[in-house]
């Protein structure tokens, strides 16, 4: 296996088993009845919460846990898509940016979708335009870190078009 292939097998299995743990939290394992017993405990003792300033925070908590996990996705898949799809010379592309988004909202409505037949869960609309949104910062943030480092992010199709 050459090492591009290597690069490529990192990626995908890094983003494989990102997935994985969204799938295994979108169970009835991560039902808010299921993380209230983690954390509330852990809150109480460390900062002396009651039970219903808890039950603010817990809401808070969750929906920053889908934030980071969608934004981590989103930014594993566009990692696999460049090791998949290179382009030479090129650090950052619209076309691995748009699959990735593409793909990790994909995946929000999928488990949006499967919340709904659990009985501890519920799939809401909300979450998938929250999780979308962690994507497209994700996407933001890796243009961003490209540009800011001097690896202007170019569209290398564009500028393939305007050259013909």
């Amino acid at each position: 296996m050459n090492p591009a292939d290597k690069q490529k097998l990192k990626a995908w299995i890094a983003a494989a088993l990102w997935l994985g743990l969204i799938a295994g939290e979108s169970t009835n394992l991560g039902s808010a009845e299921n993380t209230s017993k983690i954390l509330f405990p852990l809150l109480h003792f460390l900062l002396g919460l009651d039970f219903v300033r808890f039950e603010v925070w817990h809401f808070y908590i969750r929906k920053t846990g889908h934030f980071f996990g969608y934004f981590m996705l989103s930014w594993l898949l566009f990692r696999a898509w460049k090791a998949t799809l290179p382009f030479p010379g090129v650090r950052w592309s619209i076309q691995w940016a748009r699959i990735a988004f593409f793909m990790t909202a994909l995946v929000a409505s999928l488990d949006e979708w499967h919340q709904t037949y659990l009985p501890s869960r519920t799939g809401r609309v909300e979450d998938i335009f929250l999780d979308s949104s962690a994507a497209i910062v994700a996407q933001l943030v890796i243009f961003l870190w490209f540009y800011f480092k001097g690896d202007a992010p170019r569209d290398q199709v564009s500028e393939a078009r305007a050259a013909d």
